[in-house]
């Protein structure tokens, strides 16, 4: 969850440090600090670990940096925190120095075995000053390196020093038990830092006489586009002028480098009050984005080149198994929807925090997808393994290329939103409605669905950015209804077929953002228990469109009526109510069935988004969440 940033280069290491925080504190809010190497009484002194930290956001951190700066120095590492392991203090805040001083320590993950390990340390007359597993495992690299002799001759890859620290760390991550993504600094080496990984992403970032490390490419895509994405079991260790890669058993590894497809203009807030406005206003061109390239020339089905299956090979799957975690799962929900409708195969949808640890009965043809925006994603990276480890091949749909997902799945679909820097999903939930969609109707046409169903899906399909605007159009009358509601205590959010997770996104948004509890059902299931919170300070957000179970949704409708209750209905362009069963109505266009989960989506994205702002909430950082969960 947290950020992540080490710089060794020829500028001033605290600033840049800073600068990549501040557009990591997505990740992690609670906290922030930064450490650096270097000597504080001019040439030939000794040089110190100095360190900063505060609780709260990055602002207090270089609020405190401006006031009292930290030494010059050319080498360091930061940290903004969310809290797994200990409270919120400064005491718990990320760097750790080891008790002597000598090592710091940014660290994301968890590590699981720390008591036992702590246990021993506290024998070794080890001390500690916080409550985290992160200070832990930084006294144990500390004691592993005080046991290093130092190297007689200088190895490949850095100087005495370094290798003494790389070897320190490469013996401590034999022990442990759990995930990291880990940054030591030491004073003896000051312009080394050493990275690893298990389960935590970090990214290095490949610059001209300067390298850096981070968690996510959002921190260094400002210094350099030439990246080099750590697997799970690697280490590097990183000068300004090197890069040495190693795994546990200190073989040497190749890096494989990379370019980040983005630049640093596509992660700022621009005109917008917050990130989370700019990219619900971005979602026509990241769907147009999305489709690219993807439509068959025939005009009849879609197309994607990562797929590494053959028409033959999908041919033969009979079953589907989506897994996810969050928004994502709601994607897979309205994608089950489709694929079932219209290519006739069978699918379940599964939390992947929970496939993993049940036995899940799979027949041999069963095709696996996981969908993660991020790709790192913890619950949805071991459901994938868990899948592949029992044979069957898995496909993954997520936004981020080079993640550890899209590289350890067996093909795929990339998404092309962009990045997000919005905690609660928005552009990324509809481009994966998007892409499931598409692969509705691809899965279809290699089965049953005829020629001029498949041309009419895709119009639909091509339609969507110009749907999405005209449904933006209404943020204004949006904006008025959320002002109406916005001391509403509770909220149910109620949809049919498709729209179903829709209500479920619509009632997650809200409770992410604004925090005013709300759920999300089946309109048909309000019966059968949820009526019970009906009254008038309790409003109900139906989904209205055309179809057989229109009359369905209008009986519960009148039902809440009845109640006193207050009802906001989004309704297809068209469709007419009777006359004040609707209290506040939202028309969005009237479209194909494949598409309509996504325009439907565009109101409860900014019904959540205004009622937010209007209680004065934190939108882009909500309470006790993170964008990325890379811990179980």
């Amino acid at each position: 969850m947290c950020g992540i940033v080490g710089y060794s280069g020829k500028q001033q290491a605290a600033p840049l440090i800073i600068e990549g925080l501040k557009r990591l504190e997505y990740r992690g809010y609670d906290s922030a600090g930064v450490a650096v190497a270097a000597s504080t009484a001019g040439a030939g002194s000794a040089t110190a670990l100095h360190c900063l930290k505060k609780t709260g956001r990055v602002a207090n951190l270089e609020q405190a940096a401006a006031q009292a700066p930290l030494p010059p120095s050319t080498c360091g590492i930061g940290h903004t925190r969310w809290a797994t392991h200990g409270g919120v203090t400064e005491a718990n805040a990320h760097p750790h120095l080891s008790h002597d001083g000598r090592l710091a320590l940014v660290h994301n993950g968890v590590i699981e075995n720390c008591d036992s390990i702590k246990k021993f340390l506290l024998a070794q007359g080890c001390r500690f000053r916080s409550e985290t597993d992160t200070e832990v495992l930084c006294n144990l690299i500390a004691y592993h390196y005080a046991k290093e002799a130092e190297p007689a001759t200088t190895a490949a890859g850095g100087d005495g020093p370094s290798q003494r620290l790389l070897s320190a760390v490469r013996k401590t991550l034999r022990h442990v038990e759990g995930t990291y993504g880990i940054v030591a600094l030491c004073v003896d080496a000051p312009e080394a830092l050493v990275a690893a990984r298990q389960g935590s992403p970090l990214i290095l970032g490949v610059g001209e006489g300067e390298n850096l490390i981070a968690s996510d490419a959002a921190a260094i895509v400002s210094r350099t586009q030439k990246v080099v994405y750590l697997n799970d079991g690697e280490l590097a260790l990183v000068t300004p002028t090197s890069l040495h890669l190693s795994g546990l058993n200190a073989v040497a590894l190749e890096p494989v480098f990379d370019e980040i497809t983005w630049s640093i203009n596509d992660a700022q807030r621009g005109d917008y009050a917050h990130f989370m406005e700019k990219e619900i206003f971005e979602q026509p061109a990241a769907l147009e984005n999305t489709m690219r390239g993807r439509f068959a020339a025939d005009g009849s089905t879609t197309q994607f080149g990562g797929l590494n299956l053959s028409a033959d090979e999908l041919r033969q799957v009979d079953r589907l198994l989506l897994c996810a975690c969050g928004t994502a799962w709601h994607a897979c929900l309205v994608a089950k929807h489709l694929i079932e409708r219209f290519a006739g195969l069978p699918v379940e949808v599964d939390y992947a925090s929970e496939f993993r640890y049940r036995n899940a009965p799979l027949s041999p043809r069963t095709l696996c997808v996981v969908m993660s925006q991020s790709g790192e994603t913890i619950d949805t990276l071991a459901a994938l393994r868990e899948a592949q480890r029992k044979g069957h091949r898995v496909l993954a749909i997520t936004n981020v290329v080079g993640s550890t997902i899209a590289r350890e799945a067996d093909g795929g679909i990339y998404q092309h939103a962009g990045p997000e820097i919005g905690v609660a999903s928005t552009k990324a939930f509809t481009s994966q409605l998007l892409v499931g969609a598409m692969l509705a109707l691809h899965l279809a046409r290699l089965r049953s669905l005829s020629f001029n169903d498949g041309a009419d899906y895709v119009a639909a399909l091509r339609a969507v950015p110009q749907l999405v605007r005209q449904a933006l159009e209404q943020a204004p009358h949006i904006a008025q209804i959320a002002a109406r509601y916005v001391q509403a205590a509770d909220m149910l959010f109620l949809g049919r077929l498709a729209l179903f997770p829709i209500a479920l996104e619509g009632a997650l948004k809200l409770k992410e953002i604004s925090y005013i509890h709300a759920e999300g059902y089946p309109a048909a299931e309000l019966k059968h228990g949820p009526i019970a919170l009906i009254s008038e300070a309790c409003p109900s957000v139906f989904f209205v469109t055309r179809g057989e179970l229109f009359s369905k949704v209008l009986s519960s409708m009148q039902e809440v009526k009845a109640r006193r209750g207050k009802i906001i209905a989004i309704c297809t362009t068209g469709l007419e109510l009777p006359a004040d069963l609707a209290d506040e109505v939202i028309r969005i266009p009237d479209c194909h069935e494949a598409v309509l989960p996504i325009v439907a989506t565009i109101p409860v994205q900014l019904l959540s988004y205004y009622m937010a702002r209007e209680l004065g909430c934190d939108v882009d950082k909500p309470r006790n969440l993170a964008k990325s969960v890379t811990v179980e």
